[in-house]
């Protein structure tokens, strides 16, 4: 009798495991409004106890990424058939047809204190598997849509709700109060900051020029690296070529390529430099350039600059208040406690940090890669 129980309870088992998962979401470009709800654009979705791509939707990664208060992030893009596909530029982003969008999904390992503990580790390829985030022990926050419509790029902030089943879209922004959770330093309680609407345009206008929204991580050199697809790892120029997002990339080697910083912090020489400046570059350089919002501030952090004062050596601030910390100047070479950009890495005051968007934190790790940088500089400022 029990040998039949077992085998009439595998068969059912085995009849419950070949039932089809929940479709994946179907990808959609929506040439006008704000639909009031993520799912409307089928980038992602939650489905079970995941977080799913839609059909056709490409993940990818940034070699080194922006800070956002120790949040993970799942970074996703997706062109509509018969729009055509972006065309690589070796400096810029990327030139993308109508239609594309791009999201990106932010979110935290849960610590053991309950909804609002959450962690300050973790790296996104220990929750996706190239497909899917797997949701067991983590806690979304936001997802922010990039659509590339008629008139020009569009940016719409959605906040997933408490019970994690969708999000809705928050045009004015929102505030979570959370508590972080690191080994090195006791618990932080602050407030992450969805940006609204406004605040989005005011990081993806990299071109005062014309003051248009555009996509910011998707350059050659961020993304000039691998990636662990579904099929194994492979290098996302040459995946995006070949799957017919991007045209007219060289061969992965003959691009440029930010280096890839984990959060190492004990690195040195040629090494450190490469580090500090690729987290120069993607956490400041979109408005410290010669074209974007800070072009007025004379301080340049893309990756082509060279040492001297437009780079921050022995540079005096330009208006920048007590944004200095009484510091003299932007870079004193070999003495990071001198130095502005040191303090506007380390200090949680809000008049006086950098990045002024996107953190409510200080990240540890960053400002210790960048004051080491500056220590291992020579010359002084006489």
């Amino acid at each position: 009798m029990r040998l039949i129980l077992a085998a009439g309870l595998a068969l059912l088992c085995a009849a419950c495991s070949a039932q089809p998962q929940a479709p994946a979401p179907e990808p959609a470009y929506i040439a006008d409004g704000r639909p009031a709800a993520l799912e409307a654009w089928g980038q992602v979705a939650r489905r079970g106890d995941a977080l799913v791509l839609g059909e056709g939707v490409t993940a990818y990664d940034l070699n080194t990424a922006l800070f956002s208060d120790y949040a993970l992030k799942l970074r996703t893009v997706w062109i509509p058939d018969g729009a055509g596909p972006a065309a690589y530029h070796e400096t810029d982003t990327f030139e993308f047809p109508v239609g594309t969008v791009i999201t990106k999904t932010f979110f935290y390992s849960l610590s053991d204190g309950g909804f609002d503990q959450v962690s300050a580790r973790g790296r996104l390829e220990d929750h996706f598997d190239g497909v899917q985030l797997d949701l067991t022990g983590l806690r979304l926050i936001e997802t922010r849509v990039l659509v590339r419509r008629e008139a020009g790029w569009e940016a719409l902030p959605y906040v997933w709700d408490d019970a994690q089943r969708g999000a809705a879209l928050a045009r004015t922004g929102a505030f979570v109060d959370l508590t972080l959770i690191s080994a090195a330093r006791p618990a932080q309680s602050f407030t992450y900051a969805v940006p609204d609407v406004n605040q989005c345009a005011a990081c993806h206008v990299t071109d005062a020029r014309d003051g248009a929204v555009r996509p910011i991580g998707p350059r050659a050199r961020h993304l000039n690296g691998p990636f662990a697809y579904a099929d194994g790892p492979e290098n996302q120029l040459a995946h995006w070529t070949q799957t017919g997002l991007l045209t007219g990339a060289p061969e992965p080697d003959l691009a440029p390529r930010a280096a890839v910083w984990d959060g190492d912090v004990t690195l040195s020489g040629a090494a450190l430099d490469a580090a500090s400046r690729a987290w120069l570059d993607i956490n400041c350089a979109h408005c410290h350039s010669r074209t974007g919002p800070a072009r007025t501030s004379g301080l340049y952090l893309e990756p082509w600059e060279p040492d001297g004062p437009h780079l921050g050596r022995c540079k005096p601030p330009i208006a920048a208040g007590t944004g200095t910390g009484g510091r003299p100047f932007s870079i004193v070479p070999g003495s990071p406690e001198q130095s502005i950009f040191a303090h506007r890495l380390e200090t949680e005051r809000l008049s006086d940090m950098m990045p002024e968007l996107g953190r409510s934190v200080t990240y540890h790790e960053g400002a210790a890669l960048i004051a080491a940088w500056i220590g291992a500089m020579s010359g002084g400022c006489g």
